[in-house]
């Protein structure tokens, strides 16, 4: 999700080594709405009308128009350095070949090319290298690491969304359980998800990605059905874990584990295959990708039968995973030939390229914005102009990359929109987690 370029030559400085402390500049003047943005603690319950007891969880200074106005450019300023620095990732000279595509003739951009195909081959990316590797490494790029961000946030969401986890003041215990819920989140689960897509997929990446391990030859269909079953029994064990480590009479985040596996085999798998249709399939991946990890880590910290998740919460993020319908559109893109061919309705197939290319930013950026109305209705007026500081980025690179090529950014806009998007959610949680209404 995370992506970069070649450096140019002559020592200058790489694309990504600007990026990342911008990104961090992003993220702390977003928190700067609130100096609590993105701690999670216990709520504070009010017995007020519903607005009032929202606002009365917030610290009792009020923001005057000065911190108001300073924090917006404080905000604005950040947020607009990391699209200038995401941007330039983009941007290259006429000499120099896209990291995706290869290098030119030249035979240090080729060695630069050959490189960056090993470890777009080793995390899972589009545009991988050919060559054989150890079993290991295929297993790795079966599990497609490149897809683990996403659930890594959504699983911080969920913590956040708890109320009961304090950045500041959490136990080195506390600390374990979320990286314990992170691990099965994205490296199990997400790995169990993407191995068994892969081996149902196999006809379809013959067609669009013939270097993918199983099209290619390069593991059997007994490794690939071993490492499946490792990772879904793994998941349901560990789940099990932290249900026991939170001492929860009922097995809550197991309940989510079983839910995601079994969600993850109807999607890929006949009869059922939700992905043939592209309502279905969106919808289901778009869920997997939001609802899911928040509800895990919600659960991990979260007591009571349920694990702390509220029947508010379930229909936030469930109407948040519409917005991940989007990403998963974006997704198709780079299938679309091999959709056609094998008769996959998926949303570029069905509307055609220059109708869906609208069609996935509208959507993600669309329930975002419904997003912060729900916010602002709930009074986290501060979380709420947070996450739209954060659209308004996912906007302008959905403008700059995905609509102007969309076969050839594709990948490119979602790399520099994602980050956006799932910060957005844990501001979302963040607000939850404070509240007196979840």
């Amino acid at each position: 999700m995370y992506v970069g370029e070649n450096s140019e030559r002559h020592g200058r400085q790489s694309g990504s080594q600007r990026l990342f402390p911008l990104l961090a500049i992003g993220v702390a003047s977003c928190s700067a709405w609130h100096p609590r943005a993105f701690v999670a603690t216990a709520p504070q319950r009010a017995s007020s009308s519903r607005i009032k007891a929202a606002r009365s969880s917030f610290p009792s200074a009020p923001v005057t128009m000065t911190d108001f106005t300073g924090n917006c450019r404080t905000a604005v300023a950040g947020l607009c350095a990391v699209a200038t620095a995401l941007a330039s990732v983009g941007h290259r000279r006429s000499n120099t070949k896209r990291f995706f595509l290869g290098g030119n003739s030249s035979e240090a951009e080729k060695t630069d090319s050959k490189k960056g195909g090993q470890v777009q081959q080793l995390i899972g990316m589009k545009g991988a290298s050919d060559e054989e590797v150890p079993l290991w490494k295929i297993r790795l790029q079966l599990c497609k690491p490149v897809t683990w961000p996403p659930l890594l946030f959504g699983v911080v969401a969920g913590t956040c969304a708890s109320g009961n986890f304090d950045w500041s003041t959490a136990t080195g215990e506390m600390y374990a359980k979320l990286a314990l819920t992170m691990f099965l989140s994205g490296p199990v689960l997400v790995g169990y998800t993407q191995t068994l897509n892969d081996w149902y997929d196999k006809d379809l990446d013959a067609i669009n990605e013939p270097y993918r391990p199983i099209p290619s030859g390069k593991i059997s269909e007994k490794e690939v059905w071993e490492q499946i079953i490792f990772l879904g029994v793994l998941g349901v064990f560990l789940a099990g874990v932290i249900d026991f480590w939170q001492g929860h009479s009922f097995p809550a985040v197991s309940l989510v584990a079983i839910i995601g596996v079994f969600t993850a085999y109807i999607y890929s798998a006949p009869p059922l295959k939700l992905k043939q249709n592209w309502i279905s399939g969106c919808y289901s991946l778009g869920a997997s990708y939001v609802a899911l990890p928040w509800w895990a880590g919600q659960c991990a910290f979260g007591q009571g039968t349920s694990g702390g998740v509220t029947t508010e919460v379930i229909l936030l993020t469930l109407f948040y995973s519409i917005a991940a319908v989007g990403i998963a559109i974006v997704n198709d893109f780079k299938s679309v030939e091999g959709d056609r061919k094998l008769g996959l309705s998926s949303a570029p197939v069905v509307f055609g390229i220059d109708t869906a290319k609208y069609m996935a930013p509208a959507i993600k950026d669309g329930i975002q914005l419904c997003i912060v109305a729900y916010l602002y209705s709930i009074g986290c007026t501060e979380y709420a102009i947070t996450l739209f500081l954060l659209i308004l980025p996912q906007v302008y690179f959905a403008k700059t990359l995905f609509i102007e090529n969309p076969l050839e950014n594709d990948v490119k806009y979602q790399g520099a929109s994602l980050p956006f998007f799932s910060i957005g959610t844990i501001v979302t949680a963040s607000a939850i987690g404070i509240s007196p209404l979840h």
